[in-house]
């Protein structure tokens, strides 16, 4: 007697089948997700969700102190609170993104072990809860920005000020498929995960965040310039702030980069995602 299933489940047969519909299917559990990551993570502490603000708060104050006053290094004008917390805003949302989405396999290993959903849902959950909590940073560097221009700062917004959303998007997305990539060489390799925590620490050096590109030439600015962010930090200080510049080749070059990765990374993770569960 032949059985008339109501739901079939089928191993992805190509590298670059991406579960759109499945996704979309599952999208409470994206919300939940979501949900997860905002409220768990300060329901048990005191100050809650204080701490978004605080976090940066306190490491734009370090930076003041040890980059801006003790090393002098130059912030092209700008009053260095605010020249600082443009830079921690966009690298806290990469970084942030990039953690949870090279920890897909590791930490979601019971899960994932016991029921079938699209396994993308995680990280792009990620993606969403940390653009959430970028929102609420971004208010706090608005509010810096409004008491520094009443103060007379030479800061100047301008219309490259659009590029914005874009901007965000590209440091999503490069957070996104650079950690599906170590997520899914962690699941065998375990100890290159404490070899990138370190790399991600050395990274901000090697992107525009305390100093400004005008500081920097020859060797070093080529260099700096192979950093597929540093386009993307400059741009966002430039259109904010005017200082700095726009490269729209440089933008070119880091969305360029970003197809690249991305499309390896879906590769990487869908091949990955089939037998993970026999290394984790």
């Amino acid at each position: 007697m032949q059985d008339n299933w109501t739901l079939e489940i089928k191993p992805k047969k190509k590298w670059l089948d991406v579960d759109i519909k499945g996704i979309w299917r599952y999208r409470d559990l994206y919300y939940m997700y979501v949900k997860r990551d905002i409220i768990t993570v300060y329901k048990q502490t005191i100050l809650g969700p204080l701490w978004f603000i605080i976090q940066p708060v306190f490491t734009t104050i370090m930076f003041v102190f040890v980059f801006g006053n003790l090393a002098g290094i130059s912030t092209d004008g700008m009053p260095q609170p605010l020249f600082y917390m443009a830079g921690i805003l966009l690298w806290n949302y990469f970084t942030s993104c990039f953690t949870a989405c090279s920890n897909v396999f590791a930490s979601n290993s019971g899960v994932f072990g016991k029921v079938y959903f699209p396994r993308l849902v995680v990280p792009l959950s990620a993606i969403t809860s940390n653009l959430i909590k970028f929102g609420i940073q971004l208010l706090l560097f608005i509010a810096i920005y409004i008491y520094f221009a009443i103060q007379g700062a030479p800061a100047k917004i301008n219309w490259y000020v659009l590029l914005f959303p874009f901007l965000v998007f590209m440091i999503a997305f490069h957070a996104l498929s650079w950690g599906l990539i170590v997520s899914a060489l962690t699941t065998k390799y375990r100890d290159l995960q404490q070899l990138v925590s370190f790399g991600v620490q050395l990274l901000m050096y090697a992107t525009p965040v305390i100093y400004p590109m005008s500081t920097t030439g020859g060797t070093v600015r080529t260099i700096l310039e192979f950093n597929p962010l540093t386009p993307i930090f400059e741009a966002f200080k430039y259109s904010c702030m005017g200082c700095g510049s726009l490269s729209w080749g440089g933008l070119l070059y880091s969305f360029i980069f970003l197809a690249v990765t991305l499309f390896l990374a879906v590769i990487i993770f869908n091949r990955t995602e089939r037998n993970f569960m026999d290394t984790v």
